[in-house]
């Protein structure tokens, strides 16, 4: 992997592949960037394709004291597209990836953004008497404080209860027959540090960006699981209407990540939504 220091001095680590208009790709919390793995190389044929390790994330010990709130990886993303001097670039974001994006655009604009897709995220993870598109519909303040006193005890349970505990009755059932897949997902986060991935989490559910969707001044493609474990259509349907250019595609029949259990469509309507907005474009003198 590459490296750089963002401007904290926390070494922030990323792969960078292919040439052409560049794609980067954020994770949701607790992943990597080889969540993205599948897709480098279909898009590596016509695209740059840049994909990191979040801070605090990919297993990387943290080197400074700074916590991993969603404000700090959106500078994290401004330091690593200054430091590859980026423009023109389509920012994809799963689920955590999402927030970072949107709190990215809030931040610092989109001078250097052509383009953003979204994949299945509310703008607002917790519920309240007039907010009921978040987590389950009915993850409230006191529901995360009890999900956030189970990370404490037993952070990878915690974690696969999250999904199991949602909308979709198939990841209980996953959940409850407990085969292989669920147990590599369970030792993979017992070899995670939890409190800095805690303390993001709380970052993140505090965070609202109910209002930067209708500031967003560039195309964006939405992609949502059909039988979401955290988020319903009615989720999907306000997203779509707050932002001003938005494309919503809902993959029937799958859940928090529809970008990996449809990868092919993934893949065409990803560079299907880019292609006309680069078609044309002058390569850069120089």
């Amino acid at each position: 992997m590459e490296s750089f220091n963002a401007d904290d001095g926390e070494t922030i680590h990323f792969r960078d592949d292919g040439d052409g208009p560049p794609l980067v790709l954020l994770h949701g919390w607790t992943s990597t960037h080889r969540d993205w793995n599948p897709f480098v190389g279909p898009l590596a044929e016509q695209h740059r394709v840049v994909r990191w390790d979040a801070r605090a994330h990919g297993g990387h010990a943290l080197r400074t004291r700074t916590v991993a709130t969603v404000e700090r990886m959106a500078r994290d993303l401004d330091n690593l597209l200054n430091r590859l001097d980026l423009t023109g670039v389509t920012l994809v974001g799963h689920s955590m990836g999402a927030l970072t994006l949107w709190q990215y655009l809030r931040d610092f604009g989109s001078a250097r953004v052509a383009a953003a897709v979204v994949i299945d995220q509310s703008p607002k993870l917790v519920t309240d008497g007039c907010w009921d598109k978040g987590i389950y519909g009915d993850f409230d303040w006191e529901r995360n404080a009890v999900f956030m006193r189970a990370l404490e005890r037993d952070f990878a349970e915690a974690v696969l209860r999250l999904g199991a505990d949602g909308l979709d009755p198939r990841a209980r059932q996953r959940y409850l027959e407990n085969g292989d897949g669920i147990e590599a997902f369970r030792q993979r986060m017992r070899r995670l540090a939890p409190a800095p991935l805690i303390d993001c989490w709380a970052s993140l559910t505090a965070a609202d960006f109910r209002d930067v969707l209708p500031e967003i001044d560039v195309p964006v493609l939405l992609v949502y699981g059909g039988r979401s474990n955290f988020y319903t259509a009615e989720t999907a349907a306000y997203v779509r209407d707050a932002i001003r250019d938005a494309r919503l595609e809902v993959y029937e029949d799958v859940d928090h990540s529809p970008h990996l259990w449809r990868a092919s469509r993934f893949i065409d309507d990803l560079l299907g939504f880019i292609a006309p907005r680069v078609a044309g474009r002058c390569p850069e003198a120089g």
